[in-house]
């Protein structure tokens, strides 16, 4: 039914229906950890369209990672807690990314997408053909 690296959990079905990558299927091992102390936070005000939500808060939150000087600036969110926890995601994965490269997770999920891409492409080409010998051999091209 479900292919060996990706199956449906029963309890990510309720809350969306897309597939579930097993954590087996990617390495995590290279993930950098980040420390309190080697971060620098700030809260400045946001820009774009919200009003006094934006202009009069300072919900925009900037990350600071100081041993490598990565900067991350986030203001998906009107909460300044949902903000800061967006923040270090993203700085986490960007950290991933600048220092593994091509073993970051990012760079793992991209090869996996494509894989399963160009498997769906062979199974449409080999149906397609598969549809057309039929058709010459039923007399209907």
């Amino acid at each position: 039914m479900f292919s060996s690296s990706i199956r449906i959990l029963r309890s990510s079905w309720r809350l969306s229906n897309t597939p579930v990558v097993f954590k087996h299927t990617l390495d995590y091992s290279r993930v950098p950890k980040i420390q309190e102390h080697e971060l620098s936070e700030q809260f400045v005000r946001g820009s774009g369209p919200g009003g006094s939500a934006v202009n009069k808060n300072a919900n925009c939150v900037v990350l600071t990672h100081l041993p490598t000087g990565t900067v991350v600036k986030c203001h998906l969110s009107r909460c300044q807690d949902e903000n800061r926890k967006l923040a270090r995601e993203m700085l986490i994965e960007k950290l991933d990314e600048t220092l593994n490269g091509e073993q970051s997770v990012a760079a793992q999920r991209k090869r996996f997408e494509e894989k399963k891409y160009k498997r769906n492409e062979y199974k449409k080409k080999k149906m397609r053909q598969l549809k057309n010998e039929w058709k010459k051999r039923e007399g209907l091209v």
